[in-house]
């Protein structure tokens, strides 16, 4: 699966949660999936998986198994080679420090990030 050879790469998301907390997994595969096929996978892997997995998530585990059994590349920090922190202020664009020997894995072996969503009257601080 590389970019550069000209051919698509199709990307896939597997998420759970309910309405406030979702734990998202972004997959990459060089072949086209529909979304029946695709849901055939997940519920493959998902039998496969779920009495024993060891994953922090579901979807992580579900998606480790559709990376073993069906070539999928499960895209997370274990790839990243290079972070580039992007302002608008000049001179402020820079690399940022990333563990080149872990491709960010000691970070996400420490931390798990949070995505929330918050109305703007919501807001307990910051300018409106």
């Amino acid at each position: 699966m590389a970019l550069r050879d000209g051919d698509p790469i199709w990307f896939y998301e597997l998420h759970e949660g309910d309405d406030d907390l979702f734990a998202d997994v972004l997959l990459a595969h060089d072949l086209e999936y529909d979304e029946q096929e695709l849901l055939d996978l997940v519920l493959e892997a998902r039998s496969a998986v779920l009495a024993h997995y060891t994953e922090d998530t579901l979807s992580e585990a579900v998606a480790n198994e559709l990376a073993r059994r069906h070539g999928f590349l499960v895209v997370d920090d274990t790839q990243l080679r290079a972070a580039i922190t992007v302002s608008a202020n000049e001179g402020e664009t820079a690399v940022a420090p990333v563990d080149e020997a872990g491709g960010g894995q000691a970070l996400a072996d420490e931390y798990r990030s949070l995505l929330v969503d918050i109305d703007k009257e919501d807001r307990r601080w910051g300018p409106d």
